[in-house]
């Protein structure tokens, strides 16, 4: 168990709902964490707002104006905050970062991985997919970042029903609602030192 807070960076593209979770479940001492920097890929994501309602510094770096420099830019204001961990909360840009961060990188996906990921499949589009396959069930994987979208290590999974009448929005409600378990639950065995990769997977060990 850390001796101080762990301190967390969160990128995000959009809306800033996992943002606003993550600083909910903080502030109630449910996961040892600040959070000292939000940064933006998009100039007038919603998340700028949901950040600075909680207090937290928030930074736009616009792929747009940045392009293949997004990551290196990022970088620099993850030194400049001196953080721990990189949490990608709805980040649809692809994040190249140096090995230091090897394992430092956590995001979490709304369906049950290796299925219905990789590049453009985010939002809707991923809930969409899932009902158009047939699939039964869904949910949200976190996992370690690695080189690929929507790749490495999965750190656990959290599973629920796909209901014949379901719309993209109501799956990703009920997807969204154990979203907002899975990921306080995964930062914390994180932040706590219990999570171990070996050969590409993640085993979770147990407390002293």
């Amino acid at each position: 168990m850390p001796d101080r807070p762990a301190r967390l960076a969160v990128l995000f593209s959009g809306g800033g709902r996992t943002l606003e979770n993550l600083a909910q479940v903080i502030a109630e001492g449910e996961v040892n964490a600040e959070i000292p920097i939000a940064i933006s890929s998009h100039a007038g994501a919603g998340g700028i707002a949901r950040a600075e309602a909680a207090g937290i510094l928030a930074k736009t770096i616009d792929y747009r104006e940045h392009g293949d420099a997004l990551s290196e830019r990022i970088c620099e204001e993850l030194e400049a905050h001196d953080v721990d961990w990189i949490v990608l909360a709805g980040f649809i840009r692809f994040f190249r970062f140096p090995d230091r961060y090897r394992h430092r990188v956590i995001n979490i996906h709304p369906a049950l991985l290796p299925a219905f990921g990789g590049k453009g499949y985010y939002g809707s589009r991923v809930h969409q997919a899932v009902i158009a396959a047939g699939a039964r069930v869904s949910g949200c994987t976190v996992h370690f970042v690695d080189e690929e979208y929507d790749h490495g290590p999965m750190i656990l999974q959290r599973v629920v029903p796909v209901h014949f009448e379901d719309t993209p929005d109501t799956l990703a409600a009920r997807v969204f609602d154990e979203e907002c378990i899975a990921y306080p639950e995964a930062l914390r065995l994180a932040i706590d030192g219990r999570l171990e990769v070996i050969d590409g997977r993640v085993r979770i060990t147990q407390t002293d």
